[in-house]
């Protein structure tokens, strides 16, 4: 199967009307100064220059801000640049992120001119008083028209949601997820919020009006959501912000998050809390007392299965006294299992 490598280009805080209670793209992306031409061609060569597989499908992606919202003059020379290179051959789509209300048949007829494949929406919350709590400034009427506008025109559909929204409950995600479904997106993001320096959450945060997940909170919403989107082959691109200089730990050298759910493998917690589960329900299941299993597994799956730091391995010993050995196996699908005893008690 043919790989793929996305080529990031980061266009922060352009194109928003406003800021969002959360927000403050230019820390998250590390940039400072707006976007050029030159800029585009500098970024878009060194990836090109240095990506290791070169038969890999290319994507260039304007990230951050609201891309459909940036003076109509500026999207052009941003879509031109990156239309030249699927042009020359170099690269075969481009992905823009923007807002559910910067979207109409006229921005879409702009972005097909382009070549532009594949558009994100930032919904947030299918919950219309949570979407006015953090300033959002649209509906989730506007998310509905938004998407089948986006894919009756032939685009590829990608939704962005967040989990620990002020005032947003575990039934508010679940209830947001349900919604999304329904619009039918081939892909999600899902973000829990981080406090960040310079936003209005920041002061409620201080305030003591916001209070954020835990690490353990968000791993165990984003389970159920992950497991939500992938039983209807939706696929989950990102779970949790990646982690860059500005976005780490609290309290480190240049972070800019002041708190909230960061973990640097926060995708790998919840994978490997999803294996633990299925694990520990497999082994209630055999009726027996189990002392040592092995579980095969694609090797794909085997670091998440082990867990971070060996996790599921420790937590199952201390937990149900049960040793765990895990074992690659090539015949097996990525996430699927093979469960042996290997061992019982007496």
């Amino acid at each position: 199967m043919k790989g793929k490598y996305v080529i990031p280009v980061f266009v922060p805080h352009l194109g928003c009307p406003n800021d969002c209670i959360f927000c403050n793209q230019k820390s998250i992306s590390g940039q400072k100064k707006n976007i050029t031409k030159e800029d585009v061609i500098k970024i878009v060569d060194n990836y090109l220059e240095n990506i290791k597989d070169k038969e890999a499908e290319k994507e260039i992606a304007f990230f951050g801000g609201s891309f459909t919202g940036i003076e109509v003059e500026k999207q052009e020379e941003l879509l031109q640049t990156a239309y030249e290179y699927i042009k020359q051959g170099k690269v075969e789509s481009i992905r823009i992120s923007t807002r559910p209300d910067y979207i109409n048949k006229e921005i879409l007829k702009r972005l097909k001119k382009y070549k532009v494949k594949t558009i994100e929406l930032g919904v947030q919350s299918a919950n219309d008083y949570i979407l006015k709590r953090i300033e959002r400034g649209h509906t989730f009427q506007d998310v509905k028209k938004a998407s089948k506008l986006i894919k009756r025109h032939g685009f590829t559909l990608g939704h962005q949601m967040m989990v620990g929204l002020p005032e947003s409950t575990r039934i508010d995600e679940i209830n947001t997820a349900k919604s999304l479904i329904k619009l039918k997106p081939k892909m999600i993001r899902i973000y829990p919020v981080l406090v960040i320096k310079g936003t209005k959450l920041e002061k409620e945060y201080k305030d003591k009006i916001y209070e954020p997940l835990t690490v353990v909170q968000a791993i165990e919403i984003c389970k159920i959501l992950v497991r939500m989107f992938a039983d209807k082959n939706i696929d989950i691109i990102r779970v949790g912000l990646q982690n860059t200089d500005e976005i780490s730990k609290p309290g480190t050298l240049k972070s800019e998050v002041v708190a909230g759910p960061f973990h640097p493998a926060f995708r790998q917690l919840v994978e490997s809390a999803m294996w633990y589960d299925a694990i520990v329900d497999k082994i209630k299941k055999l009726n027996v007392k189990v002392k040592k299993v092995e579980i095969s597994v694609n090797p794909i799956d085997v670091n998440n299965v082990i867990g971070h730091k060996k996790e599921n391995v420790i937590k199952l010993k201390d937990t149900y006294d049960v040793i765990l050995k895990v074992k690659a196996n090539d015949s097996i699908k990525q996430g699927k299992s093979k469960i042996e005893i290997i061992e019982t008690y007496k």
